[in-house]
């Protein structure tokens, strides 16, 4: 188990960039155990992967389009927009445009956070 440390106020400018690769960047913003925030940048044509996980996610469309999987569901999702993810729903998304999602997760995503030495 990963010990995290709360992280209270995040100034989005000075938040380390992390470079997932094929055209994804996340950027861990406020959190602790139990809640965390992130930015994730994508730029157009970015796929991320069909997956699930035991968290509850909640997103908001900040900019761009995307097309939306979740369960057997597909449908467009722009600015403004958002959805919730139940814990072990398969979900991902395929970027329309250059764009960026804010996700919300409970309790925090321990795997974002590198394993202690």
């Amino acid at each position: 188990m990963t010990d995290i440390q709360t992280k209270s106020i995040a100034e989005g400018a000075y938040a380390a960039i992390v470079d997932l690769g094929n055209g994804m960047k996340r950027q861990m913003l406020a959190y602790d155990d139990q809640l965390m925030l992130l930015r994730v940048t994508f730029v157009k044509g970015t796929v991320a992967a069909i997956h699930n996980h035991p968290h509850r996610q909640v997103t908001y469309v900040e900019s761009g389009a995307f097309e939306l999987t979740m369960g057997d569901e597909k449908r467009k999702i722009k600015q403004g927009d958002s959805f919730f993810v139940p814990p072990h729903v398969m979900h991902g998304v395929v970027a329309l445009d250059d764009g960026s999602l804010i996700d919300v997760f409970t309790p925090a995503r321990e795997d974002f956070f590198a394993p202690k030495k």
